[in-house]
């Protein structure tokens, strides 16, 4: 293409599709050559002083009118939100959704509508066109490239459980506690904070508890969600098993609600009645108590839809017969020393992302008396802002600057010749909720030469080339323990 100006109306979803399904496989940059622009708009997006999103670019320099930040949809006449989002390249070269998708502000100075359809969130974002675009770290931005565009519209049956999750946060603002929001309370459609910082994003309840103070927030559609829009609605994977067959029993129910009910009508069995009930050959091991939850759900693999889109992991927990302890604690991320060291800012660290999108289904097995392990129940869980911003920064903090500085190797030689080596990251006895400690079964380092172990496999490179078993944070089995104890 090398028009210098569209003349399109784009009072169609037709419309806007044609024209937008032309943005595959170009870059920002050649959206830029094409020499489009709304009259009276100079905006120099090519220069550092641009401080504007993509979607502003395309809405002015492809689509050619003039980009907004009003009420309405940004084409008004058709009811379609362009919405531009980045998709990262992981390791093992899988495609993930970068971020989540922030959709509009939630306004503490108005009424809140009483039902999502009834919202400007619906009004201004009910149909999207989605413009997923690869982010590459070190490449000029306007170089990176477009790859999937996609009309977009949440399914019924993820309709439902929006209506629910937008009933919570509307109530609590409502009530004046938007104070209390926590990403972690709901499943598909978030209340992200807006901000550099938690002083900064400070904003009065003007209309329903004036004078009581809660962070900026907006709407948003979870990492998680648009993951699973990005690979199955844009690229066309299959789709995993659902946990919900008819939406209408989310008419009655929860999504919550529906899970742990189907899972807790089974308390007080044991895995082995489990296994046969459910036609499953006992092993007696840990890990086939997460396919008995699956099983329950009536999922025949590990995959559930609605656990993809809402983030959420399986997580079984045994506590000991007296249930004074856990018997282990709980990894929740693996550590690339290079890309913690590079953090700037705990907001924007993959461990605080992690867990404000992510939550638990929490499933308990303990042993009786007889050493059978017997289900004692499940519930859904996420971790709550106070504690993530509090002892989990420290956690964070800690072991980034650890890392910056040189991680402090300590050698010891046991009795028998044996050799090991501490390090100066927080320990679960530092008592932060969370701690670091080794994810390879197998110690690995490399000190220039000298190499200990297998370190291709069980090692990862520190920022000063030393390389050093590869580790991962951790919640604390104590911590854990108090999120289940009165299932016990």
């Amino acid at each position: 293409m090398n028009e210098s100006q569209v003349n399109v109306e784009y009072d169609s979803e037709d419309a806007i599709w044609r024209r937008a399904s032309q943005l595959e496989g170009m870059t920002f940059r050649e959206v830029l050559d094409l020499g489009i622009a709304p009259d009276g708009v100079e905006r120099e997006y090519n220069s550092r002083r641009y401080k504007g999103g993509m979607g502003n670019l395309l809405e002015e320099r492809f689509f050619g009118y003039r980009a907004n930040s009003d009420r309405e949809p940004d084409f008004a006449e058709a009811g379609v939100e362009l919405k531009a989002t980045c998709v990262d390249r992981l390791k093992s070269g899988r495609l993930s959704a970068g971020e989540r998708l922030v959709l509009t502000m939630i306004a503490y100075d108005e009424l809140v509508a009483d039902s999502l359809y009834e919202s400007h969130l619906w009004h201004k974002c009910g149909r999207m066109l989605l413009v997923w675009y690869l982010r590459e770290r070190g490449k000029d931005p306007y170089d990176q490239k477009i790859l999937y565009t996609l009309m977009f519209t949440p399914p019924e049956a993820d309709l439902r459980v929006m209506e629910t999750d937008y009933e919570l946060i509307a109530n609590l603002v409502r009530e004046g506690r938007a104070d209390e929001l926590s990403e972690s309370l709901t499943t598909y459609l978030g209340a992200c904070t807006k901000g550099a910082s938690r002083a900064k994003s400070m904003r009065d309840q003007v209309l329903y508890a004036p004078g009581r103070q809660a962070r900026a927030r907006a709407f948003s559609l979870k990492r998680s969600y648009m993951d699973y829009v990005l690979h199955h609605y844009a690229m066309g994977a299959p789709e995993a098993e659902s946990v919900i067959r008819d939406p209408r029993e989310l008419e009655r129910r929860t999504l919550a609600d529906y899970v742990t009910s189907t899972i807790n009508r089974h308390v007080g069995r044991t895995d082995r009645e489990l296994c046969d009930m459910l036609g499953l050959e006992y092993t007696g091991n840990k890990a086939q108590w997460t396919t008995i939850a699956y099983r329950l759900l009536g999922i025949r693999g590990d995959r559930a839809a609605e656990f993809e889109k809402a983030g959420i992991r399986v997580r079984t927990l045994r506590p000991e017969p007296d249930g004074r302890r856990l018997v282990e604690s709980s990894p929740i991320l693996n550590i690339d020393f290079l890309t913690l060291a590079a953090e700037d800012d705990w907001e924007d660290s993959a461990l605080r992302d992690l867990l404000t999108d992510m939550r638990y289904l929490l499933v308990v097995f303990q042993k009786d008396g007889s050493g059978d392990a017997v289900l004692r129940g499940c519930r859904l869980w996420g971790m709550d802002e106070d504690t993530l911003d509090g002892p989990v920064r420290e956690c964070w903090l800690r072991t980034r600057d650890a890392v910056r500085r040189g991680v402090q190797l300590t050698k010891r030689v046991s009795r028998t010749g044996k050799v090991t080596y501490s390090n100066d990251f927080p320990a679960i006895s530092d008592r932060l909720v969370a701690h670091v400690r080794p994810r390879a079964a197998r110690a690995a380092y490399r000190f220039g030469r000298m190499e200990i172990g297998n370190v291709e496999r069980d090692a990862e490179p520190l920022p000063d080339g030393r390389w050093m078993t590869r580790q991962a944070f951790w919640l604390n089995s104590d911590y854990m323990l108090d999120q289940i104890r009165d299932l016990l």
